[in-house]
């Protein structure tokens, strides 16, 4: 019984099973950020936001055993993602002549950006010296960075300040954790966060601009 039970322990943990189950999660979650976005104005504007796909990219890359496997699971987990979120838009709709050109500007940003969330998820929780503060910073970098583009380019103001608190909450955050689990210059991450968050900010304002045109 006890070698059966780690058999099936070590069927679930092979690379193929462990990638299955995060394009599974990258599609559910595509289709829950378009099934609730609107219900309420607190779940419109979480489900509104790149930064939530993307947190749970790197949150999905600290669970990963290996590097590469965390690398190539952001990736996958960004595409499902989108996958999700645009197939439910097409059965509900609302996916439009233009949907095509603008899901596969996302999927490609996803395709490039999820390795790196994927990475930076799986450094700070089993990485080793000063990259793991750097890659606390990537991750924090990504809710200021979309405070930025809220305040700079919508003008949305008031979510701006809640998302730009929130997102130095979680760089304060991480960094205390990465003091206590031994990084010797965590400090890095609270410096780094904000100057990363302008970084995200111009890429997403340029992506924007210049390929869907809605900056």
């Amino acid at each position: 019984m006890a070698l059966l039970t780690a058999s099936r322990r070590d069927t679930l943990n092979t690379p193929v099973a462990v990638l299955t189950a995060t394009a599974l999660f990258g599609l559910l979650l595509g289709w829950a950020t378009y099934g609730l976005h609107g219900l309420t104005p607190v779940l419109d504007r979480a489900t509104n936001s790149t930064s939530t796909w993307i947190i749970w990219t790197a949150a999905a890359g600290a669970l990963f055993r290996s590097r590469w496997l965390a690398v190539c699971g952001g990736a996958l987990m960004m595409l499902a993602t989108c996958c999700g979120y645009y197939a439910a838009s097409a059965l509900g709709g609302t996916f439009g002549s233009g949907g095509l050109g603008t899901a596969a500007v996302w999927a490609v940003a996803g395709m490039a950006g999820g390795p790196l969330l994927g990475w930076a998820g799986w450094t700070v929780r089993r990485g080793r010296g000063d990259l793991r503060a750097v890659a606390g910073a990537v991750v924090a970098m990504v809710v200021l960075g979309e405070g930025l583009w809220m305040g700079l380019a919508l003008r949305y103001w008031g979510e701006a300040t809640v998302f730009l608190a929130v997102g130095a909450l979680l760089a304060a955050l991480l960094t205390v954790y990465l003091a206590r689990t031994g990084a010797r210059r965590s400090w890095l991450c609270a410096v780094l966060a904000p100057v990363g968050a302008l970084v995200f900010y111009l890429a997403e304002r340029t992506i924007l601009h210049s390929l869907i045109g809605t900056a």
